[in-house]
């Protein structure tokens, strides 16, 4: 039917058009009414505003203005403060905690469009936070430690190094897509353990704190081991010029691994920094592997490793080119690089 005010300027111009000398029943039958709701129309053009749109306002909503806030400042709360056994929200917990505040009943699926339209709310998938965390321990490395390793690092003229590792597996990563309602999209792919492992590393130029992204893929299948890290921050330090603070998490691969605190010792230009335990989200390399495998990478079904391959090559070569992006990872870490 059109909204108030298409159906507006369609009874204006079918009175227009009866004004111009086209007969009544001839502009009914031209718009497809009845001749009835044209002399309506007629009729009503003689009052002031006659034919003016005048839009349903919609059923009085059941909670108020007020209520609403009430509501999300119950639902910043979190679900655990209601009784439940975690701080997140579906539907059906919304739902219910409406009722029991406010006395109206709500169908879960409205409850998904009123989180959405009223609230500004949407549906996100949670991360995990390991249990095993030392808050106070992250507090003070935040407050104290890391201003000390930026600090020391800019006295010895040293790039920073956010350094990881991680892998990328032939079967693909399957995310949601879109397709016809009822029509379950289908992708083929192999269902093999064939992977491809990966170190890379965000750095900071020690004086204009210029963003770049360094890595390099091992062979197919492979594992990283103690001498892949040593290999790799042998590249790294002739890729840099200079010296540099490493700062990764506490893999046995790291500064655990005799072969690498053996190079280490023998290249005092590299000094290795440990990031707290169970605080990935201090280290903005992960992101790098988030937003390549679970953002550009996911749902393809590459035909073998090596076509594998030239996707992820691309993918950070395209990271590289665009330090913004590096420069949106570090800024989810909140570490302050100005100390």
């Amino acid at each position: 039917m059109g909204t108030a005010a298409e159906l507006e300027r369609r009874r204006c111009r079918a009175v227009q058009a009866v004004g111009h000398g086209e007969s009544p029943e001839a502009v009914a039958r031209a718009l497809g009414i009845a001749r009835g709701s044209m002399y309506r129309w007629l009729k009503l053009a003689e009052q002031p505003d006659g034919l003016a749109a005048k839009p349903h306002c919609g059923p009085t909503p059941r909670l108020s203005l007020e209520q609403h806030h009430h509501l999300e400042s119950l639902l910043r709360q979190g679900a655990h403060a209601h009784g439940w056994p975690n701080r997140l929200w579906t539907c059906a917990r919304v739902a219910q905690l409406i009722r029991h505040h406010f006395g109206v009943s709500f169908h879960h699926d409205h409850v998904g469009r009123f989180l959405r339209n009223r609230l500004g709310w949407s549906p996100q998938k949670p991360r995990r936070r390991a249990r095993e965390r030392d808050r106070t321990g992250l507090w003070l490395w935040r407050q104290f430690e890391f201003p000390r390793i930026v600090r020391q690092a800019r006295d010895r003229g040293a790039h920073l190094a956010f350094l990881d590792e991680s892998g990328y597996r032939l079967t693909p990563t399957v995310r949601r897509t879109w397709a016809p309602r009822g029509s379950k999209p289908v992708l083929d792919c192999w269902d093999r353990r064939d992977r491809i492992a990966a170190i890379s590393s965000l750095t900071v130029s020690p004086r204009r704190q210029r963003l770049n992204l360094h890595f390099d893929l091992l062979p197919d299948s492979a594992t990283v081991h103690a001498g892949d890290v040593v290999n790799y921050l042998r590249q790294l330090r002739a890729q840099l010029g200079g010296p540099v603070t490493v700062l990764w998490d506490g893999s046995h691969v790291h500064s655990k691994s005799r072969l690498v605190r053996d190079y280490l010792a023998a290249h005092p230009e590299i000094v290795a920094e440990t990031l707290p335990a169970y605080a990935p989200e201090l280290n903005p390399d992960e992101l790098v592997w988030g937003w390549s495998k679970y953002g550009r990478l996911s749902n393809l079904a590459a035909a073998d490793t090596d076509e594998l391959r030239d996707h992820i090559i691309a993918e950070l070569t395209y990271l590289r080119q665009h330090p913004h992006l590096l420069a949106s990872f570090l800024e989810q870490t909140a570490l302050p690089l100005t100390a």
